[in-house]
């Protein structure tokens, strides 16, 4: 059967990546279409679209500041109707290049002039073009915070020490979630002020355990993300110092957390020599088995539902009491979106002795390559070889929903374990989804277990999201470390084995 590929450009006109992501899988989603892509004309997204084989004509020759409409059909006639419905997806959107709202400013200069008092630029391009931005930020007076991914690390290095130099704090890159005074940004959940600062160098971490508190009734001063690398030894926790600085300063901010997926030992030294000269305590969460010489006025937490228990001083709250069905033999299977709950994930099933393989290994946890076939596996589908290209699993759950569909007809697995995340930016109902695939589900399918990390202000409402999960018959633990150690409950047999 002939294949035809035909492509677009829209010359001068941009949208957001996570914008454009959204459209593609509504354009792709039309009935007859194979594949479709909106992407921005960058060197990186062309050798995406030629890789998926959807570069074709004048797109070959477009610019970063173009934007490319590629739509792969078997009938001609469904690919024009594509590229019609996706052309008009385009003028109901703000671009900077549409009619739509042709004041909206084209440079951060204009920015300024429209926003004098603003103090933080966010920075959400490319991530070839995210420096150059957070730069011109930074010499424009303004703390920065970059969302962009794939920056150079010797970028990073260089934007921070700017920072530094220049008294502004510079946030990521790959920084996706934060909360200052008050106001959320990017992946972020609407939670109470408060006096508990939050410094973290991971997303869906700073999003457990900002919700958890606000679940229990307390609430944020400030949730700082520092980037993914920040307490690498290269990064050296240049943001994570400069945020500590902050908080130690800030007379809202009683008692100050810090949360990261296993850091460099080196660093830590450093971040905890900072950490004693402060007169107000902290909760360090490290997320894997790191060696630490505590101050006296900090405390180690092993898991994010553990710090935030230890910040509030008391016990989260259990989950309803329900009869437990009978435990399955095999393995369990993790399926998650936050890479932050995919790492403490593995680390509940290590500590429980159970054998563990992952996409995004923790320490004690194998490579997947060296996994035999029924260990268990914890796979973070946010990484980048499921998100190349594509959407982001909170934003859209297709790639966990054909995983899970998968999984449902595994027999070697005993449990599916899931992550559900809310708040501002991501999937307008993601409980939906999973209830979705689930209709159609064997009678004899594994265990599903899950957390929702949300609050009752999100968009998405926790309640209701629990609600759905539960009509679906997926049980539900208040944290993601419950939801592992449940998980482990319902399993039995060879994630055990070693």
């Amino acid at each position: 059967m002939r294949v035809n590929v035909r492509t677009a450009v829209r010359r001068g006109f941009y949208l957001d990546s996570v914008a454009l992501m959204r459209l593609s899988r509504e354009v792709a989603g039309l009935s007859g279409v194979e594949d479709a892509a909106l992407m921005m004309a960058t060197p990186a997204n062309k050798a995406i679209l030629a890789e998926a084989g959807l570069l074709d004509g004048e797109a070959q020759s477009a610019g970063a500041n173009d934007l490319i409409l590629a739509v792969r059909a078997a009938q001609a006639d469904v690919v024009d109707a594509a590229l019609a419905a996706a052309a008009r997806l385009l003028e109901r959107q703000p671009s900077a290049g549409g009619a739509a709202l042709p004041n909206r400013p084209r440079s951060l200069r204009t920015a300024l002039g429209v926003q004098p008092d603003a103090n933080l630029a966010l920075i959400s391009v490319p991530g070839d073009y995210a420096a150059a931005e957070a730069r011109k930020a930074l010499n424009c007076g303004l703390d920065v915070m970059i969302f962009s991914d794939n920056v150079p690390l010797a970028e990073e290095v260089a934007l921070k020490r700017e920072g530094k130099a220049l008294g502004r704090l510079v946030l990521g890159p790959d920084c996706g979630t934060a909360i200052i005074a008050g106001t959320p940004l990017a992946f972020a959940n609407r939670v109470p002020r408060g006096d508990i600062g939050l410094i973290g160098a991971s997303g869906t971490g700073l999003q457990e355990v900002s919700c958890l508190i606000a679940t229990a009734g307390r609430g944020i001063s400030h949730a700082i993300g520092v980037g993914s690398r920040d307490l690498s030894r290269e990064v050296g926790a240049l943001s994570t110092l400069a945020a500590i600085d902050l908080l130690d300063a800030d007379p809202a901010t009683a008692r100050i957390v810090l949360i990261s997926k296993p850091p460099d030992p080196e660093v830590v030294v450093g971040v905890l020599a900072r950490v004693g000269q402060s007169r107000k305590r902290f909760t360090l969460c490290f997320l894997g088995d790191v060696a630490m010489e505590l101050p006296g006025n900090a405390t180690a937490a092993a898991t994010l539902s553990a710090a935030a228990e230890d910040v509030l001083g008391t016990a989260l709250a259990a989950a309803p009491t329900t009869p437990m069905p009978a435990a399955r033999d095999g393995r369990i299977l993790g399926l998650y979106a936050g890479g932050s709950l995919a790492a403490e994930a593995q680390l509940v099933l290590i500590a429980a002795g159970r054998a563990v393989a992952s996409n995004a290994a923790v320490p004690g946890a194998r490579a997947l390559a060296a996994a035999a076939p029924r260990v268990d596996r914890i796979i973070d589908l946010g990484a980048d070889e499921f998100t190349r290209g594509r959407p982001h699993p909170m934003i859209d759950p297709a790639v966990r929903s054909d995983a899970l569909r998968r999984a449902l007809d595994d027999q070697s697995v005993a449990v599916i374990l899931l992550d559900v995340v809310l708040g501002l930016g991501a999937h307008p109902d993601p409980a939906r989804e999973v209830a979705a695939v689930l209709a159609g589900a064997p009678p004899d399918r594994p265990h599903l277990v899950a957390s929702v990390t949300g609050t009752e202000a999100d968009p998405q409402v926790r309640s209701r999201q629990i609600a759905t999960l539960e009509a679906a018959g997926v049980r539900l633990a208040p944290s993601n470390a419950g939801a592992a150690a449940l998980a482990i409950a319902l399993a039995q047999g060879p994630g055990a084995e070693r």
